[in-house]
C-alpha cells in the first residue's frame, strides 16, 4: 500500500551518507531535505517541520544530541531515527529523552532505512485516516 508522502529531514556530516538516505527517501515516493550538521538541521526544522529526521549523532559545528535538544526546547514534535558507528549508551539514553524511536548503527542496511519510513507512513496514515 502506498501512503502519502512525507517530508523527511536526513543531517550528517558525510556527504555520502546524505546522497545515499536522499535516493532511498525518494525512491520510496517522499519529499527529501538535507542537512550537513546540527545548526543546519534546527534551522531547517523551523521551516520545513519534517515528519521524520534521520539525525547523525557526531558532526562538526553542532552534534545531533545537541540539535535534538535544541529542536525540542522550540517545542517541535516528530519522529527521529538517529544514525551513529559508536554505541556509546549514555548518548543514546539522551538521545531517546528527546524523542528518537530507532537508532540505528552505521553502517546500515538499505532495508532497516526502507522500513523505517514505511512504518512512519503507515503511523502517519493512521493518524489522518482517524480523524
Amino acid at each position: 500500500m502506498r501512503y502519502p508522502s512525507l517530508h523527511i529531514l536526513t543531517v550528517d556530516d558525510q556527504a555520502g551518507v546524505r546522497c545515499l538516505l536522499d535516493a532511498i527517501v525518494r525512491e520510496e515516493g517522499h519529499i527529501s531535505y538535507l542537512a550537513s550538521n546540527g545548526m543546519e538541521a534546527v534551522e531547517m526544522v523551523k521551516i520545513i517541520r519534517p515528519h521524520l529526521i534521520f539525525m547523525d549523532i557526531r558532526m562538526p559545528v553542532m552534534d545531533g544530541t545537541k540539535a535534538l535538544e535544541k529542536i525540542k526546547e522550540l517545542g517541535y514534535k516528530f519522529d527521529v531515527v538517529i544514525m551513529t558507528a559508536f554505541t556509546e549508551n549514555d548518548v543514546i539514553d539522551r538521545a531517546h529523552k528527546n524523542g528518537v524511536i530507532k537508532c540505528i548503527i552505521k553502517p546500515f542496511d538499505v532495508e532497516d532505512i526502507r522500513e523505517v519510513l514505511r512504518e512512519v507512513a503507515q503511523k502517519k496514515y493512521s493518524q489522518v485516516s482517524a480523524l
